[in-house]
């Protein structure tokens, strides 16, 4: 039994997949046995689904069927060949190719990403090859990544029906092509927490900097799209984003990163003591009430105040 989860509303649909012990052996003996094993169960469930659209198996007489066209795809177990049903009204459709263009392009994107880093053409068929016994051109990889930039498009786009009292805020600086020249750009990414802690991202953008502007460029989007109820927003102490931050999200109260507060402590501080002090740090990070991390950070403070004088001074003024 084969179960496949329609993600649109939940449900489960169960399909009857036979393989007969005559057929085991001889898949088995083949050098592509797992994409003919592969092959045989998707074909399957391909006339399971159309017997379930047209309320009748394929072995019962109806006028609405009409033959079948071949469909060659490449999995990772390498490429197959189906024979969709097809009806004379065109009605019919399977979600087991939505499934598999998700799943080619998440593929081919990754082969492009081995492009721009450097991978030679050549070695990147040759990966290709290896692992779907064929190889994409040039046009299959563009009609895919234009294929994709929709879907992230919609991704960014959608409303924001809930509500997200936490916002995780950070950038990082990524290599872009824009043109002939390969240029660093910020990425701007929010991310939210609901109340029961479940975790999403909201927002990503992309800039030429990191500045005040961008953020409330992003911050904006966000709340035409349905943000609200921000109570709590943590980030990095980047004066243009904390601007940002009060600017957009009155009465918010704002959090400096733990992680980030760490990693400019660490980066202040000579590598014989780092361990020692990152020790003393996660201390005062997990202490239950303010108290308990005043004490806390006063020990750090006297242990560390002459070895790791700039690490100190991080910290107060983090604390």
């Amino acid at each position: 039994m084969l179960k496949l989860l329609n993600r649109k509303d939940e449900t489960v649909a169960e399909y009857d997949v036979t393989l007969s012990e005559s057929m085991m052996p001889e898949l088995l003996e083949r050098p592509n046995a797992l994409a003919q094993l592969v092959e045989n169960v998707i074909q399957q469930v391909l006339e399971a689904q159309v017997g379930e659209h047209l309320g009748a198996d394929r072995y019962e007489r109806t006028d609405e069927r009409n033959g079948y066209r071949e469909r060659q795809i490449y999995t990772r177990v390498g490429p197959i060949t189906l024979r969709v049903p097809q009806t004379r009204d065109g009605s019919f459709s399977s979600d087991v190719f939505s499934r598999y263009r998700r799943s080619e392009q998440a593929f081919v994107l990754g082969l492009m990403e081995m492009v721009v880093n450097g991978v030679s053409t050549r070695k990147v068929n040759e990966i290709t090859e290896s692992l779907c016994g064929t190889s994409f051109s040039k046009s299959t990889v563009s009609r895919l990544a234009m294929n994709l930039d929709v879907r992230v498009n919609t991704f960014l786009s959608r409303r924001i029906d809930d509500t997200y009292p936490f916002l995780v805020v950070d950038a990082l600086f990524t290599k872009s092509r824009c043109d002939d020249r390969v240029l660093s750009k910020a990425l701007l990414i929010v991310g939210g927490i609901k109340s029961d802690g479940y975790r999403d991202i909201l927002g990503v953008s992309i800039g030429d900097t990191e500045s005040a502007a961008t953020w409330n460029e992003l911050f904006a989007a966000l709340k035409r799209r349905g943000l609200r109820g921000v109570d709590f927003a943590i980030s990095d102490d980047h004066a243009g984003l904390v601007e940002a931050i009060g600017k957009q999200f009155t009465g918010a109260t704002w959090q400096r990163c733990q992680v980030h507060l760490m990693r400019n402590m660490l980066g202040h501080c000579p590598s014989r003591h780092r361990s020692a002090l990152a020790a003393a740090a996660k201390l005062i990070f997990a202490s239950t009430d303010v108290q308990e991390a005043r004490r806390h950070r006063d020990d750090l403070v006297k242990q560390f105040s002459k070895v790791a004088p700039k690490a100190v001074a991080c910290l107060e003024d983090g604390f």
